[in-house]
C-alpha cells in the first residue's frame, strides 16, 4: 500500500491544473453579515446570519432556503452553527438568558453572558451539552458517531489565569476549561489528557475512528474563543492517549491575535492541519501533519504574513485563510484552497464577476464544495458556497490579481469576532 507520504510527494509532483469553481452569495440580501462555516456531502450548509435586531443567529441553508435556528436558541442573544454531520446533525455556540457571574466573555460577544455549546437537528430543536461543573463551554467537532469535541470549564479558579481581557476581547478568564468529548449518548460528557505540565486545552476536531485533535497548555498561555491560541497542537487516540503534534519553531504570543500552535480538524485518514507560530512567535503559518512526515509548513499567498488551515476534507484538501502583513488585527484576510501541493487563492478561481472578494474559506466537503464567507461590493459580509465547476476540477480559471478590498470597521469587526469561526 502507497504509504501518505508518497502520495503527497507524488500529488506535489503532478502539478494538476487549476480547478475552478461557481460561486454563490449565501445573503440574505441587504444583511450586513453572515457566514457560511460548515457543509456536509448532501449540500446542507451551517452558519450564522444577522437578526433583525442586530444580533447574530445560528442558521442553516438547504437548496438556497436560510432556516433561522438561533430563535430561540438557548435563550440568549446570539449564537452560530459550526460544523455538521451525515445525519444532519448541527454543532455550534449560544448564549443563555443568564449572566456569567464571573464576566469571562467566554463567546467574545460583549454580553457578559454564559455561553454553551449546542447540537441541533430537524425536529428536534436545540440541545445544550453539559460543561464540567463550571459555567461555559465551546464547540469543535462533530463525527458521524455523533461524538463532539470542544472544551468546557471546571470549577477550578486558577491562579494562573491572566485575569484580565485577553486580546481577542474574551476574558478575563478565571477558570481552567478543559478538552471534552461528549456523547455519542445523550448528556455523556469525557475528559481528555493534557501534555504533562498543562493544566487546560481544547478539543477543536474529531474524525469518525474517535481521534481528536487540539490544543494544550495553561491558562497563562492559552486563549478561548475567537482566534483561539495555544502553545501546543496535539493529538488523542481514540483510547485518550495524547500526543503532541510539534511546532514551525515556535509556541505561542498571547498578545497576537491568534498566534499560537493548535490543531484545527483530523480527516479519516489521520491528516491533521492548524495553524503554528514560527520562530520568534511574529507570524503564524497553516500546516499539514501525517505520521509519516510530521509537521509541515504550507506556507501563505504571496506578500502575506499568516494564515490558518481551517479545515480538511477526506482527501487531505485544505481550506482557511491567509492574511496580509502587518497581521490579523488590521490586515486583510483572503481564502486560500491547498490541493495537490499548490496554495491557491480562492479569489483567482472564481468567474470575474463573482459578487464576492472571499476572505476565509471554513468548510471543505468530499465532493469539493468549500464555504465561507466574504465581502459584496457594497461592503456587507455575506456567506458563500463555492462548487466546482465540472468534474473534479473544471476549466482553469487565469488569476486576475483581484484587488482586496477596503473593509468597513463594522465589517473588520465581524471578520475578526469569526475569522478562526464563530465563537472560536
Amino acid at each position: 500500500m502507497k504509504s501518505t507520504l508518497y502520495l503527497i510527494l507524488a500529488a506535489m509532483a503532478m502539478g494538476a491544473q487549476p480547478p475552478s469553481y461557481k460561486l454563490t452569495d449565501l445573503g440574505p440580501a441587504g444583511n450586513p453579515f453572515s457566514q457560511a462555516s460548515g457543509v456536509d456531502n448532501f449540500g446542507l450548509i451551517t452558519g450564522l446570519a444577522t437578526a433583525a435586531d442586530g444580533s447574530q443567529h445560528a442558521v442553516v441553508w438547504l437548496n438556497g432556503v436560510m432556516t433561522d435556528i438561533g430563535k430561540p436558541g438557548l435563550g440568549g442573544p446570539n449564537s452560530g452553527g459550526g460544523n455538521v454531520n451525515a445525519f444532519g446533525q448541527v454543532l455550534g455556540g449560544a448564549e443563555t438568558s443568564l449572566k456569567d457571574p464571573n464576566n469571562e466573555n467566554f463567546c467574545g460577544y460583549g454580553t457578559g453572558l454564559q455561553c454553551l455549546a449546542f447540537v441541533w437537528r430537524f425536529g428536534a430543536g436545540m440541545t445544550a451539552l453539559p460543561t464540567l461543573g463550571g459555567t461555559n463551554a465551546a464547540w469543535g467537532g462533530i463525527n458521524n458517531v455523533g461524538e463532539v469535541s470542544g472544551y468546557a470549564e471546571n470549577t477550578h479558579r486558577d491562579p494562573a489565569c491572566p485575569g484580565k481581557v485577553a486580546v481577542n476581547g474574551t476574558g478575563p478568564q478565571l477558570f481552567d476549561f478543559e478538552p471534552v468529548i461528549w456523547g455519542p449518548k445523550p448528556g455523556q460528557i469525557r475528559q481528555l489528557s493534557l501534555l504533562p505540565g498543562d493544566t487546560v486545552g481544547m478539543a477543536n476536531g474529531i474524525n469518525d475512528y474517535g481521534q481528536a485533535v487540539g490544543m494544550s497548555g495553561t491558562c497563562a498561555n492559552t486563549v478561548v474563543g475567537g482566534f483561539a491560541a495555544g502553545p501546543h497542537a496535539v493529538l488523542w487516540e481514540s483510547n485518550g492517549s495524547v500526543h503532541d503534534l510539534g511546532n514551525l519553531g515556535g509556541t505561542v504570543n498571547t498578545g497576537l491575535l491568534g498566534a499560537g500552535t493548535e490543531a484545527w480538524v483530523i480527516n479519516n485518514r489521520g491528516m491533521v492541519t492548524g495553524q503554528s507560530d514560527l520562530p520568534g512567535n511574529k507570524a503564524f503559518h497553516p500546516f499539514l501533519w501525517t505520521r509519516e512526515t510530521g509537521m509541515i509548513d504550507l506556507g501563505v499567498l504571496p506578500g502575506d504574513l499568516v494564515g490558518a488551515g481551517l479545515n480538511m476534507n477526506s482527501r487531505g484538501e485544505i481550506v482557511g485563510a491567509s492574511v496580509s502583513a502587518p497581521g490579523p488585527a488590521t490586515g486583510n484576510p483572503r481564502a486560500f484552497l491547498w490541493k495537490q501541493g499548490s496554495m491557491m487563492d480562492l479569489n483567482d478561481l472564481v468567474p470575474a464577476e463573482a459578487p464576492l472578494y472571499l476572505l476565509t474559506a471554513f468548510g471543505i466537503n468530499d465532493e469539493g464544495d468549500i464555504v465561507g464567507f466574504g465581502v459584496t461590493d457594497a461592503g456587507d459580509i455575506h456567506g458563500f458556497l463555492a462548487t466546482p465547476a465540472s468534474g473534479e476540477y473544471g476549466d482553469a480559471v487565469v488569476s486576475r490579481d483581484r484587488a482586496r478590498p477596503a473593509l468597513s470597521e463594522a465589517a473588520r469587526k465581524f471578520v475578526q469576532l469569526h475569522l478562526w469561526g464563530p465563537g472560536r
